[in-house]
Order: structure tokens, then C-alpha cells, then sequence
């Protein structure tokens, strides 16, 4: 059987595929370990065996690269959540899944959480467009209005404050564990925690 002819146009988007993937692993790896401002766009060249000249026509400086990383890991986690909320419809058990999924997602990919929470600077991001992630906040907030509109969660607030603590218990739980050794799994403790956090944002009446 003859093998499938590949064209040149088929050729580059190989190319580029492998290219991209060692310079996302490259960089994931490199970013998460060292500040941002310390750690060297030539080093990940190197690691990726690639030349500087690649990663500033893929994605133009040092900043966009990292961001780009964070968008497509972002974009799994997106895509995560929207399939394990398949098939759960009590409210409550969908925001435990939405939590639990965020913690479990991050003890897996460690360095991603080290990225975003600790060494990326915030500044430089927010004013990126990568930063918005409006297919995961969306998700969110669809569901949080769901239940101030069902007299489930407290209506006293917006949606998006309900969504600021949750992520903020997140982003904090993950810091403190990589300070504590990452010595216990963040993932085991996120239905105990999500209780704590499903009093405070619940409907007090």
C-alpha cells in the first residue's frame, strides 16, 4: 500500500505542530522554575532546540510566548471542566466538580499553577488577551447566575465576587502547597474545602 503523499503545505503544519510542543514544554518547564524576569528566552531555545529567531516569529517576545502557554493549558483545563459537568445537574455538585477539577488539574500540572500563581507577572498579563479566558469565566459565571437566579447561592453579591473567592481559595490552596512541600495531594482535601466554600457563597437567607 502506498504511503500518503504529503505536501509541502501539510510538511509545515507538521513542522510547526513539533515545534510549538517542545517550545510549550520548553517553556512550562523553564518559567515555572525561575522568575520571570531572571529566567532566559535562550535557554528555551536551546532546550527546545530551536533558534531565537523561531520563537520571536511564532510569538514575538518572551511575554507572548508564556502567555500563549498559559492560554493552551488554560484551554485544557476549559475543556476538562465542560466534561466532567456532563450529566450533573444539581448546582451544588456541579460547582464541587468545578473545584475539584481546578485542584486536581493543578497537583497534575504542578508547573502550570507555578506559572500563573508565582512567577508570571500579573501586570503584564491582565493586559493581555490571553488573560480574559472568557470560555472558562463564562462557564463559571453562567452557572454561579443559575443559582442567584434559583435563590441558591446569595444574591446580595455580583456573580463575578461569588467567582473571585472561589478562585481566589484555588490560587491560594495551590501557593501554599507548593510551600508546604506538595507533600499531601491538593486534589484529596477539595470536597472538605468546598463545603467551607459552599457556606460562605450559598444563600444566607
Amino acid at each position: 500500500m502506498k504511503g500518503k503523499n504529503i505536501d509541502s503545505t501539510d510538511s509545515n503544519k507538521v513542522f510547526k505542530s513539533e515545534t510549538q510542543k517542545r517550545l510549550e514544554e520548553a517553556a512550562i518547564e523553564i518559567f515555572s522554575e525561575s522568575d520571570f524576569h531572571k529566567a532566559n528566552i535562550r535557554t528555551v531555545a536551546k532546550k527546545a532546540g530551536v533558534s531565537l529567531s523561531v520563537i520571536y516569529g511564532y510569538y514575538g517576545s518572551k511575554e507572548g510566548l508564556v502567555f500563549a502557554v498559559a492560554d493552551v493549558w488554560l484551554g485544557r483545563l476549559t475543556d476538562r471542566i465542560i466534561d466532567h459537568l456532563q450529566g450533573i445537574e444539581d448546582l451544588k455538585e456541579k460547582l464541587r466538580k468545578v473545584f475539584w477539577v481546578q485542584m486536581d488539574y493543578y497537583e497534575r500540572y504542578p508547573q502550570l499553577g507555578k506559572i500563573l500563581f508565582m512567577t508570571l507577572p500579573m501586570k503584564t498579563w491582565m493586559a493581555d488577551k490571553t488573560f480574559q479566558q472568557k470560555k472558562m469565566i463564562n462557564l463559571f459565571l453562567e452557572v454561579l447566575r443559575q443559582g442567584q437566579k434559583e435563590g441558591i447561592l446569595n444574591p446580595d453579591v455580583r456573580a463575578g465576587t461569588l467567582l473571585d473567592f472561589m478562585l481566589g481559595f484555588v490560587q491560594r490552596s495551590f501557593f501554599m502547597w507548593v510551600s508546604r512541600g506538595q507533600k499531601e495531594s491538593l486534589a484529596a482535601q477539595a470536597n472538605l474545602q468546598f463545603e467551607m466554600i459552599w457556606r460562605a457563597i450559598s444563600n444566607p437567607s
